[in-house]
């Protein structure tokens, strides 16, 4: 049975996962046989549309991990249009205010509640096969809208965001914010490092779950990342993406071999 990324995020532990930025069913499998229990199909950065996304999701399912799918704007019908591919989660990049935030999560609901369009005939829905009001109930149960702040001006309004209390989860973006400060993609500098730490305390603070991307590809850096984010109550995390995974593979066999 596929996983449930809700259920994976309000269970205890540690729990890994990637982005998927390779449009290859291939590579999710690899994915989940080797213990993520999630991919982020990324459709802002990867070079691919929702019809390759929901291919990939269906690896997902079939090989037993959960996925969502990074849409490239907080726009109602691509949202919609990706939960009717039967994706369950979208990661709304540039989430910069409590407005952005409100109309994230109403993309994820049917009328009255929300503005996603309603239509039987689609993926999620078992093509016009399911009965609809039991899929409502059941669909509104589990799919949901994650916030990626990774702007200043996130920063700056994150405050009030963490008043959507209808957000799935949070993430950061540490390299995206170190580029919105002007350090050039030094996701180390403190600024950045205490700009996420000062969001991630308050998120939890507030009820929130995090999801925490780690994008360094040396292992024992991304160790240690992780252990420290732990201490501050982050469980979730992201790990590099398939591309940076699959390169340092790649260079560990040139280097052992050369």
């Amino acid at each position: 049975m596929t996983a449930s990324l809700k259920t994976i995020l309000s269970a205890p532990g540690t729990h890994l996962g990637t982005w998927s930025q390779i449009a290859a069913p291939e590579m999710v499998d690899l994915i989940g046989l080797n213990g993520f229990e999630f991919t982020i199909i990324d459709c802002e950065h990867g070079f691919f549309g929702l019809e390759t996304a929901e291919n990939l999701a269906r690896a997902a399912d079939a090989v037993g991990i959960a996925s969502a799918v990074r849409v490239p704007a907080n726009d109602p019908a691509i949202i919609g249009k990706a939960l009717d591919a039967g994706i369950r989660h979208v990661v709304v990049p540039n989430l910069a205010s409590a407005a952005e935030a409100e109309r994230a999560v109403a993309a994820t609901r049917f009328a009255p509640h929300g503005l996603r369009g309603a239509c039987p005939c689609v993926r999620s829905g078992g093509h016009f096969i399911r009965n609809w009001k039991s899929y409502v109930e059941e669909e509104e149960a589990r799919v949901g809208a994650i916030g990626l702040v990774e702007t200043v001006e996130g920063v700056a309004n994150f405050p009030e965001i963490c008043r959507i209390s209808t957000m799935t989860a949070f993430m950061f973006g540490p390299f995206d914010l170190s580029v919105s400060m002007g350090l050039e993609g030094n996701w180390r500098d403190t600024r950045v490092v205490s700009a996420i730490n000062d969001m991630v305390a308050r998120a939890i603070d507030t009820g929130h779950t995090v999801m925490m991307p780690v994008f360094s590809p040396d292992r024992d850096e991304c160790r240690h990342l992780i252990e420290d984010w732990k201490t501050r109550g982050v469980e979730t995390f992201v790990i590099g993406s398939d591309k940076i995974l699959v390169a340092d593979a790649f260079a560990g066999w040139t280097r052992a071999l050369a």
